[in-house]
């Protein structure tokens, strides 16, 4: 196969690539890859020296693709299929990305800051930016809860790349923010999103992994 996907299951970014290219069905080499191992981090960090995934390689055009808005936008460019995750037109292609962006560094951002805050001795974890990272992240969830509001999916009827940011960013803030409490209308949007077969197989996936997700200690 000339597309080979560095990523890991639990991982809410290579999650959002994955759904990408479930949802059109498109061939690929899956390469989990672990960072924990020596071995196999510095594999990894020849092909993408920053050690963060997911990482697509490209072979048939010669091309490490990083980040994964890019690497989407790559998948909708060149390998086209029922689901276009990038909308034509241009006015609605850019209030789709300001949703990718707010999914991707509102959301998921602050989410993985009070998970990764648990990871930590207790003496070196940061109650002040947990803090913050929580007050961001319930400013973050009003905002879509009166976005999605009337809507199957955040742009409306077709299900794009702000989606696929919004199923793994949602799935994994509904553990540290119940969303069900005050925000019923994302809360909504996640169960349609988690019925989506192609983020059914994600999920389906990553839970042999899920007891590696970091409880809370209060919990």
């Amino acid at each position: 196969m000339s597309l080979t996907l560095y990523y890991h299951p639990l991982s809410s970014f290579c999650m959002k690539v994955l759904i990408a290219l479930y949802e059109n069905d498109i061939p690929f080499t899956p390469r989990i890859v672990d960072l924990m191992d020596e071995a196999d981090r510095a594999a990894f960090l020849k092909i993408w020296p920053v050690g963060k995934f997911p990482v697509l390689r490209d072979e048939g055009r010669n091309r490490i693709i990083p980040e994964t808005s890019v690497i989407i936008a790559h998948l909708d460019r060149h390998f086209p299929g029922r689901t276009r995750l990038i909308p034509e037109d241009p006015d609605t292609a850019s209030r789709m990305h300001v949703h990718d962006r707010v999914f991707d560094n509102y959301v998921n951002q602050n989410m993985q800051r009070v998970v990764f805050d648990r990871l930590k001795p207790a003496d070196q974890r940061d109650p002040y930016g947990v803090g913050h990272a929580r007050a961001h992240l319930r400013t973050t969830l009003d905002m879509i809860e009166h976005d999605i509001a009337g809507k199957t999916w955040i742009m409306g009827d077709d299900f794009t790349m702000a989606d696929c940011a919004a199923a793994p960013a949602l799935f994994y803030a509904d553990k540290i923010i119940p969303l069900k409490d005050n925000h019923r209308q994302v809360a909504g949007y996640l169960g349609r999103l988690v019925r989506r077969p192609s983020f059914m197989r994600v999920l389906k996936e990553a839970k042999p992994y899920f007891d590696l997700f970091p409880k809370d200690d209060a919990a």
